[in-house]
């Protein structure tokens, strides 16, 4: 069913969906696209989310959002933005992503929110900017819910920044030039406000079919060559 796909991403999809419940299993029954697949064909998912903190064992997610990307065209009609109910005070991590408690106590369930989220995500890669952060939580919080990891192919704009920009041994990046913002520079793009789960992810999606266009003049893109 994997055919050219990562070899250790198929087995960790496999252990995983053996043991997963409900969405997650779900979302575990549709094949994920191939190594092989062309750029201009590829179907990503651009992902973020707003956090009490950076460690998943202790913080809570407050928010998710997301828009897919199919080849090189953003599809707005797809992009969600969802608040959270979480169980947890925001306290000083307010000051970066703006989210109150009260708005907290008005938000979507998380089950609810992380099943929408999944199912936007089937079929799709996963697409962020230091992708670690949103595969670390999602993982958790989908071990809470249905009993097995979340197992995603990822492109991280982070990553490809760093590869574009580290081409040579003296080439390394300068403290805060891997940043969205500061990525995004490099191609004239705005700098949004920054911090809203949703808007972030947007951001993402531009950067990344901004490097795409760059680096497709080489040679071309495919899954194998743009995946972290």
């Amino acid at each position: 069913m994997f055919g050219l796909f990562n070899p250790s991403i198929e087995r960790r999809r496999a252990k995983a969906a053996a043991s997963a419940r409900g969405a997650l299993a779900a979302y575990y029954r549709t094949p994920v696209q191939p190594d092989s697949t062309p750029a201009s064909e590829l179907r990503l998912l651009a992902l973020d989310i707003e956090t009490t903190g950076l460690d998943p064992r202790k913080d809570t997610v407050l928010s998710i959002g997301y828009v897919p990307v199919d080849g090189s065209t953003i599809v707005f009609a797809g992009s969600h933005h969802r608040i959270l109910a979480a169980d947890a005070e925001v306290g000083q991590s307010a000051i970066f992503h703006g989210i109150t408690d009260d708005q907290l106590t008005g938000g979507m369930p998380v089950e609810d929110a992380i099943a929408e989220e999944l199912e936007a995500l089937a079929g799709r890669v996963l697409l962020a900017h230091f992708a670690m952060i949103e595969t670390r939580f999602l993982s958790r919080i989908c071990e809470k819910l249905y009993g097995a990891p979340l197992v995603v192919p990822v492109v991280d704009t982070l990553v490809l920044h760093d590869r574009l920009i580290n081409r040579g041994f003296d080439d390394e990046a300068r403290a805060g030039e891997l940043r969205l913002w500061n990525a995004r520079s490099r191609y004239g793009l705005p700098r949004y406000p920054a911090h809203d789960a949703l808007t972030d992810a947007l951001a993402c999606a531009e950067l990344y079919l901004a490097h795409l266009a760059e680096v497709s003049q080489d040679y071309p893109q495919s899954l194998k060559s743009l995946k972290s």
